[in-house]
């Protein structure tokens, strides 16, 4: 493997995926960004009563900023792979985190809740989507073999952001009050702009192979032409062998239909390829895929319980008696275990031979049990255990479910991209009507162990789209029509390819033979 690096700004260029080297700042890097937007997303239930008695406002239309939030966070996606397939990762994530720490800051003076809505659920989601985004594509590009375990590692941002914020910001409102607390938030957030900076870009170039020289060209042409004869029948096609004297065979007219490029060379841009040549700002052949149609609806579904519980589980806390600073630590342990959710499912996901996507189903079965024992708890110690146990299996989820895209059994690495913008986009449906359902439902029922159920069912109807992917990818779940006609294209396409000359050819020997023998007889 080869670096090559002019200074501190510039690309770098690799001969195959590093697996290391500077992707381990980018691994970094990573971990601050996800602590700075989904950390922040996840610990605002710490504001959630403040602001409700402040703007004396209902508990669904507070849901809504998380929930606006959300919805702008995915509903960008496809926005932010145009942009970061044109501009680059680097500048995208240090205009996303400029974004982030002014509508923080802002926020920090709403007057109304409608006020929120804009500065935190339009201009933060979007801040924190142009910030997320490209900055988990380019880690995947940097590692291959271990890029399950890393990617799992440096996500765990977000539960350290949630286990230290959750206890800190609670003391430092008692302090400062709410507001300044907010604000505090949007300066720390400015450090996005620094990891944006830090987003090398990486350039794989496979060795160069040296070219054959026009004399020998001639030579090999000759050759086979000469002993065609000998080596070559009509009967070949029959057999599925491919013609020696196919022209996309012969060495001379090898530039006339250039090979396919291998799978690292079409990850990134190459410095040779010509101005003419725009590679797609976004691909929506993925679309086409039964295995991704199928994991886009999990993933819609999946975003229902990802988002409420830690929303909601203060309130539940403080619903049953517990005192507001010990309902703080619920959300603390449900950050703790998360970390060793993630840690352990990348590890387990980087062993082979393993098939991921049944790992990733198991986890949420599992994670569908954990939302079902909430409504059980009715004491402290009951509450931290469900939190543990929920953060634990969401951590297995929330860390593997985005990376599991550059698989083969979804869409592989070299669609990952395009795959990525459309999958968070589809997430932004249940990103809007999660939590807010959720609200509807507390508010009814003055109870907020329904949120907690509606959040099950939907991670429940998750787990059935999820459990489909893998048998379209491999096709179980084509109908015969489609098995047809791929066979029949795949025969056309086999006497497409024949040379008609030396059909011809082929067919006057086989003539010329049939005549001879008659006049014999």
């Amino acid at each position: 493997m080869t670096q090559k690096r002019k200074f501190c700004s510039s690309a770098n260029v690799y001969s195959q995926v590093p697996d290391g080297g500077w992707g381990w700042v980018v691994a970094c890097a990573f971990f601050v960004v996800e602590a700075l937007t989904y950390g922040v997303i996840k610990s605002f239930g710490i504001f959630f009563n403040d602001i409700r008695d402040s703007f004396k406002e209902t508990n669904s239309r507070i849901s809504w900023i998380i929930s606006i939030c959300v919805f702008v966070l995915t509903f960008t996606a496809p926005l932010s792979t145009i942009l970061t397939n044109r501009f680059g990762h680097r500048p995208v994530v240090i205009v996303g985190g400029l974004l982030v720490g002014a509508g923080m800051i802002v926020a920090s003076f709403s007057q109304t809740v409608v006020h929120m809505y804009i500065t935190i659920g339009i201009i933060c989601g979007l801040g924190f989507c142009l910030s997320f985004l490209p900055t988990v594509t380019i880690l995947s590009l940097y590692f291959a073999k271990r890029r399950s375990l890393v990617t799992a590692v440096a996500s765990t941002g977000e539960c350290f952001a949630v286990f230290t914020s959750a206890p800190a910001i609670t003391a430092l409102k008692e302090k400062i009050g709410w507001r300044y607390s907010l604000f505090f938030v949007g300066v720390v957030q400015l450090n996005i702009i620094i990891c944006g900076s830090l987003l090398r870009p990486i350039i794989i170039r496979s060795p160069i192979t040296p070219k054959v020289s026009s004399a020998e060209n001639r030579k090999e042409v000759q050759y086979m032409l000469e002993n065609e004869k000998t080596h070559t029948s009509i009967d070949s096609i029959d057999s599925g062998v491919e013609l020696t004297t196919s022209p996309k065979n012969v060495p001379s007219n090898a530039n006339a239909e250039p090979e396919p490029k291998t799978d690292i060379e079409i990850l990134v841009k190459s410095t040779d390829t010509k101005p003419s040549e725009k590679a797609s700002l976004l691909d929506f052949s993925i679309l086409k895929e039964k295995s991704f149609i199928c994991y886009m609806l999990f993933g819609l579904f999946a975003t229902l319980g990802f988002f409420a519980p830690p929303l909601y589980i203060i309130p539940l806390s403080i619903s049953l008696g517990v005192d507001k600073d010990r309902s703080a630590f619920t959300l603390s342990a449900m950050a703790v275990a998360e970390i060793f959710g993630r840690i352990s499912a990348g590890f387990v996901l980087d062993r082979k031979p393993i098939r991921k996507v049944y790992i990733e189903l198991i986890c949420v079965i599992l994670l569908t049990v954990s939302l079902c024992a909430f409504p059980f708890a009715s004491e402290f110690w009951g509450l931290m255990t469900c939190s543990a146990f929920f953060g634990f299996m969401l951590g297995t989820v929330a860390g593997t479910h985005l990376p599991l895209l550059a698989e083969d059994d979804i869409v592989g690495i070299e669609k990952m991209s395009s795959a990525a913008g459309v999958y968070v986009f589809i997430q932004s449906i249940s990103g809007l009507a999660g939590p807010p359902l959720s609200g509807i439902l507390v508010d009814s029922t003055y109870n907020y162990a329904s949120a907690f159920y509606s959040c099950a069912a939907g991670m429940l109807v998750a787990a059935i789209f999820l459990a489909f992917v893998r048998p379209c990818k491999v096709g179980l779940c084509h109908s015969p029509l489609d098995e047809t006609k791929s066979s029949d294209s795949q025969k056309s396409k086999t006497l497409q390819d024949t040379p008609e000359d030396f059909l011809e050819m082929d067919l006057g020997k086989h003539e010329n033979k049939g005549n001879k023998k008659n006049e014999v007889v």
